[in-house]
């Protein structure tokens, strides 16, 4: 077909482009590099197969992994061929195998109308199985064992295969869940008895028809002219194995794919899919989309610079037109608080130097656990973000958990904090104990306290005990809380309300997330006390600092010029006009969880790859050179992956925090002598270099039991200043002191060391 016959949309696509949409017969591998319009590619091959090869949309299967993505591409084939478009065989696996499972599926003992579990349900069904057959389900966590069943039927292994395994027995031995087997199996027959199917089933339970009945799959092999695959990187050993069955006879299948985007192994993505399609197909062609329409030069090329240090990939090297663009910036941060201060004045000076507006910025980590101090320093500078793929730190369902023992440690009329941990973790006080008390405490103008730490007197049947131990446990965490600062008080009650024990022995990746948050959240504590500029230490205090972050007036729901906070896989497929990627530090990425192997530590590298390529104009990478984990701080060293750039496409940018000078800014990002922001930052940051104050000779804390409004004092840190204002609340008398270089500062007297001036 000539240029000047082509139909329009061909006239859209450079050359490579259009030879994958053209040629159309037989096994073809489209590579298709970050930013190389892959989409447009698959969308305008499948509506070339109906437009100008009169094939019909029925006998065409286009699988992809989201229907979001399955939806547009019906929508751009849609422009171009019409309602035809209506009849293709388009969606995400999951949906297409449920579809012929509802036409097929009595052949293999399931009703048209099976039920479909999502994971709530499976997990609810096998806290069911645990608790008949007696096993504690500290050991045998539901969520543990959903995930070990579906990794088996990912992998095709059947429960009669998984019991008859020497090596997963071992496996189960060794793990102190030797009863997984016998597990899976009874979870598989009460499925099966209540006509239902999981999502891995309908998965599973296609293969298993394609196996026993060759009928069946000679009819859908005949049926389906052309198979199509999105993101065939993310494809796992299930979903290869029936696309090749499908695919068999008439060998039309097109896959479309990035093997330097394979990020999903820990789902059950197999790599090897894509890097050895040839062995299954010798005579597939293979089509290469290397221009990237996205980045700028210099985003492009560093990348390629980290990617080519990968063994196991397909030889590709992206390039663009684009214009040349800014270099990389790095950032080299004191601390990880440093770190969300430094981007997030990057952010504010950005779109004041530039007109931008917050939904032009992301800010990338490796864990969720890592947003907590990025999300602090955008709430200071009053720049609205959204946390995408996870809840606010502070709104994570552990965060809470922990948030609302210390609450009610300190605060024992806090019922909702209460009612939320009283059975947390599992200690046998159910629902029905927890009404009995409420009704008690309605019938006899009591606080739910009043009558838990009293409950001998209104009685709870068998949970006596239980509700006995839990009273004590509070009591103790008071008297603890009065003689620890709020670090060590916290860390007590995490470890001894038991939350930190049931978030370690679960080892699934939500169980490691959830783990890391709690840490996250004490290291937040640990930062708090060890602030010189906090005099009041307690838990109290903290939890106070906490609800001023948190308690925000709720945002305008139309409002959607947010900063993107968000974990790069839940990136994968996005673009941004400004990338920061933060935490770029050994350990934590690459993962310490991921340098066992060379294969992990590639899977990281391609992460690292997956985030780059995020950008569109602007890339920086930060990483701070101390960090809090595990509540203690912790000396970092820079990610290997900094040293993978060429550094002929990376700059160091200056590490300090932006600093002002003569109403001048100078920091990383800034322009200089641009006044009016200058002023601006001043206001939100406060941030104005002072010098530091030598206390007088023989320095000692004055009684301040007296102390008044206009009194003259000395602090050891911030120096001379004036009270303005005295507040007493009970026993927390305070003193607001305007000091000669550092401001107000609202100090509490049971801790302020000052000496009296005059």
């Amino acid at each position: 077909m000539n240029e000047t016959s082509s139909p329009d949309y061909l006239k859209e696509l450079n050359d490579a482009q259009r030879m994958a949409v053209l040629n159309i017969e037989g096994p073809s591998l489209i590579i298709a590099g970050a930013g190389s319009g892959k989409t447009r590619v698959l969308t305008y091959r499948i509506a070339h197969l109906i437009k100008s090869h009169h094939v019909d949309p029925f006998n065409i299967l286009a699988l992809t992994f989201t229907n979001k993505a399955a939806s547009e591409m019906r929508e751009r084939i849609e422009k171009i061929v019409g309602n035809d478009a209506k009849n293709i065989w388009m969606g995400t696996f999951h949906s297409v195998f449920a579809k012929i499972l509802r036409i097929e599926g009595h052949l293999i003992g399931f009703p048209s109308n099976f039920s479909i579990y999502d994971t709530d349900d499976s997990k609810s069904l096998l806290k069911t199985i645990i608790k008949e057959l007696n096993l504690d389900d500290k050991v045998y966590k539901p969520n543990v064992v959903y995930n070990r069943i579906s990794g088996a039927k990912n992998r095709l292994i059947s429960w009669r295969e998984y019991q008859n395994n020497p090596v997963y027995k071992a496996d189960d031995v060794s793990a102190m869940k030797p009863e997984l087997g016998k597990i899976y199996q009874i979870y598989v027959e009460r499925c099966f008895k209540a006509s239902a199917m999981d999502f891995d089933d309908l998965l599973f339970n296609t293969y298993i028809l394609f196996r026993d009945h060759a009928d069946v799959l000679n009819k859908y092999q005949q049926f389906f002219h052309y198979v199509l695959i999105d993101e065939f990187q993310d494809t796992n050993i299930a979903q290869y194995i029936i696309t090749k069955k499908l695919s068999a006879v008439r060998q039309n299948i097109a896959v479309v794919g990035d093997d330097a985007q394979s990020i999903y192994a820990f789902r059950g993505a197999e790599i090897h899919n894509i890097l050895n399609l040839e062995k299954d197909y010798p005579d597939l062609q293979v089509y290469k989309l290397e221009q990237n329409y996205r980045s700028t030069q210099n985003i492009v090329n560093a990348a390629n610079t980290v990617i080519k240090r990968n063994k196991a990939q397909l030889p590709k090297k992206l390039w663009t037109s684009n214009s040349e663009g800014d270099l990389i910036e790095l950032i080299k941060a004191n601390s990880d608080n440093e770190e969300g201060k430094l981007v997030a004045s990057a952010i504010f000076e950005a779109k004041a130097n530039h007109a931008l507006h917050n939904e032009d910025f992301v800010v990338l980590y490796r864990t969720n656990s890592q947003s907590r101090a990025i999300e602090e320093a955008l709430r200071r500078m009053n720049i609205k973000y959204r946390v995408v793929g996870g809840l606010s730190f502070y709104q994570r369902r552990e965060i809470k958990d922990l948030l609302c023992y210390l609450r009610f440690s300190v605060n024992h009329n806090d019922e909702e904090a209460l009612k939320r941990i009283i059975n947390l973790p599992k200690r046998g006080i159910g629902a029905g104990t927890i009404n009995k008390i409420i009704v008690n405490a309605n019938e006899n103008q009591l606080s739910l306290w009043e009558v838990i730490s009293n409950i001998n007197e209104f009685g709870a049947g068998r949970a006596v005990g239980n509700i006995l131990e839990f009273s004590n446990l509070i009591k103790r965490f008071e008297i603890e809380i009065q003689k620890k600062d709020a670090y060590e008080a916290s860390n007590l009650i995490a470890k001894e309300s038991g939350l930190l024990r049931d978030l370690y022995e679960d080892k699934t990746i939500e169980g490691l997330n959830r783990y890391e948050n709690v840490q996250e959240l004490l290291n937040a504590i640990k930062e708090f006390v060890d602030n010189e500029e906090n005099e009041d230490k307690s838990l109290s205090s903290f939890l106070q600092s906490v609800a001023l972050i948190t308690n925000l007036d709720e945002d305008d729901k139309e409002d959607q010029d947010r900063i993107t906070l968000m974990t790069i896989h839940m990136a994968k497929g996005l673009e941004f006009n400004h990338v920061f990627i933060v935490g770029m530090e050994e350990d934590l990425f690459p993962s310490q969880m991921m340098l066992s192997s060379r294969a992990d530590l590639e899977e990281e590298r391609r992460l690292f790859y997956v985030a780059m390529t995020r950008a569109r104009i602007k890339l920086v990478l930060s990483y701070a050179i101390t960090r809090y984990r595990f509540g203690r701080l912790k000396s970092c060293d820079p990610s290997r992956f900094i040293d993978d750039i060429d550094p002929q496409y990376i700059k160091m940018t200056r590490s300090a925090f932006p600093k002002i000078e003569n109403n001048i800014v100078t920091s990383p990002f800034s322009r200089q002598g641009n006044n009016s922001y200058a002023g601006n930052l001043k206001k939100v940051i406060n941030k104005a270099p002072v010098k530091k104050h030598t206390p007088s000779p023989g320095f000692q804390p004055s009684d301040t039991t007296n102390l008044e409004k206009g009194m003259k004092v000395e602090h050891l840190k911030f120096g001379y200043g004036k009270v303005v204002e005295m507040d007493s609340d009970g026993a927390n008398k305070k003193a607001k002191v305007k000091f000669d270089n550092f401001g107000e500062k609202t100090l509490l007297l049971t801790f302020a060391k000052l000496r009296i001036c005059n």
